[in-house]
């Protein structure tokens, strides 16, 4: 099912609305919190979730709380149309150096992607702080399948995490399918499996070797 929201240029409304909010909000932060990344990352969050209901407007459907909590999302609606979107939020503070976050499981997105009316959203934010006040620079809202896989990599955590390279370098392509961001995705994943196991048998190596010697070593 396609989006109205993406097929639209919908979504780019909805990135400027986000921008403008928060940037009216520039004095949420206090000279004990405005140091914290994590600080002002949750009050980023926050802002936007008490305010995305009424951002979405006419293009959001049902929007409720508890879409998020059943699926552990930071926010979930429903179009006019069915289409069920979770949401993650990321936050990018310009100042920092490196930033790596975590997108979703390989697992989760595999079976959520089953559904075409599912769509996996990134909600990321990029701002810097002077003082106390914050600047939003950049806002994207857009599905993972429009993410290069250039600025994506595979982490070793679960099954595998789909990750951002570095949050100073998003990439996207509004025009790619999902059917072919999703056959790139099962060519990364079937490459990333084969090297987890190279590094999981040098571990089961060393700690053959580890066993051997303390068998030999008599009880003292």
């Amino acid at each position: 099912m396609k989006s109205p929201i993406f097929t639209s240029r919908a979504h780019e409304t909805i990135e400027k609305d986000i921008l403008r909010l928060l940037n009216q909000h520039r004095n949420f932060l206090s000279a004990s919190t405005a140091g914290s990344t994590r600080a002002a990352g949750d009050a980023i969050q926050s802002i936007v979730e008490d305010s995305f209901e009424k951002i979405l407007g006419e293009h959001g459907g049902e929007y409720s709380a508890s879409f998020a909590r059943r699926a552990m999302a930071d926010l979930a609606f429903k179009d006019k149309l069915g289409n069920y979107y979770i949401v993650d939020v990321k936050t990018h503070r310009e100042e920092t150096a490196f930033n790596m976050p975590n997108l979703t499981s390989v697992d989760r997105l595999a079976r959520f992607y089953e559904d075409d009316a599912n769509f996996f959203v990134m909600l990321m934010i990029k701002y810097g702080v002077i003082g106390t006040r914050v600047r939003v620079s950049k806002v994207h809202f857009v599905p993972i399948e429009y993410l290069k896989w250039d600025c994506l990599t595979l982490g070793a955590l679960g099954a595998g995490q789909i990750q951002i390279a570095n949050s100073k370098n998003i990439r996207i392509d509004p025009t790619k399918t999902r059917r072919a961001w999703m056959l790139e995705f099962c060519d990364n994943v079937l490459q990333f499996y084969p090297r987890e196991i190279l590094k999981i048998n040098k571990r089961i190596g060393k700690f053959e070797k580890v066993r051997e010697f303390w068998l030999a070593k008599k009880e003292s």
